[in-house]
């Protein structure tokens, strides 16, 4: 690889990251408004989550490119994570397919359900930001 390229290849992977970033912050502020329905705020906080494990990604040079590719990213790149892999899969699958198919698609949810989400989410949130530093 060119020396150009390798900066090009940086200058992209760092506006990825921004941009993953950006789209976190974004998609956390709107869910944490106090008008936020609680299905909306499931569903901006499972944007926020993949958000946040595509901006780890990004940070090491690769892009998840959609939320169904987090299984198989984490598989096949454990760098992204690193030991903390198992744990943001865990928890984002939680979020993914138990409580945003509940809150969006089924309607049937407690108050219980939501506090649950909500830690799922923490959980991602935490362990991404300790994959950041």
């Amino acid at each position: 690889m060119s020396l150009s390229n390798a900066v090009q290849l940086y200058h992209d992977n760092v506006a990825t990251f921004e941009r993953h970033m950006a789209q976190y912050n974004a998609f956390k502020e709107t869910a944490d408004l106090p008008n936020a329905t609680p299905p909306s705020r499931v569903e901006l906080l499972f944007l926020a989550a993949y958000h946040l494990i595509d901006a780890c990604a990004a940070k090491r040079g690769q892009h998840i490119n959609k939320h169904q590719n987090v299984r198989l990213e984490r598989e096949r790149n454990p760098v992204i994570l690193g030991d903390r892999a198992d744990r943001v899969w865990r928890a984002f699958n939680d979020l993914q397919g138990d409580f945003r198919a509940k809150f969006v698609y089924g309607g049937r949810w407690t108050g219980k359900d939501l506090a649950d989400a909500v830690r799922a989410f923490e959980t991602v949130e935490r362990l991404c930001m300790e994959a950041l530093r």
